[in-house]
């Protein structure tokens, strides 16, 4: 893989409500740890994305996309962390 990404492809898990993985190449799970494909379920497509790193993403930031893509092949990217505090006050 050389040292520049454009394109990935993002999946989401079955299992766990807003959990995505994003993959180098389309379809390209043989480099995800059975650990994590067991734990993600079963993969639904979502979409196709250029990335560069200007491109905003929602929740991740884009290097930091691209640099476990190019390393790893794949990116994990986990669901918020919701803080129930902030919607129903302080929690003591």
């Amino acid at each position: 893989m050389s040292n520049t990404l454009s394109r990935c492809w993002i999946y989401k898990s079955s299992k766990k409500d807003e959990m995505y993985l994003y993959l180098a190449v389309e379809d390209g799970f043989e480099v995800v740890p059975d650990e994590l494909i067991n734990h993600f379920g079963e993969a639904q497509f979502v979409m196709e994305l250029e990335l560069s790193p200007d491109r905003k993403l929602a929740r991740e930031n884009p290097q930091t996309v691209i640099n476990n893509l190019l390393e790893n092949g794949f990116h994990l990217q986990m669901p918020p962390v919701l803080k129930p505090e902030l919607y129903h006050g302080n929690s003591d």
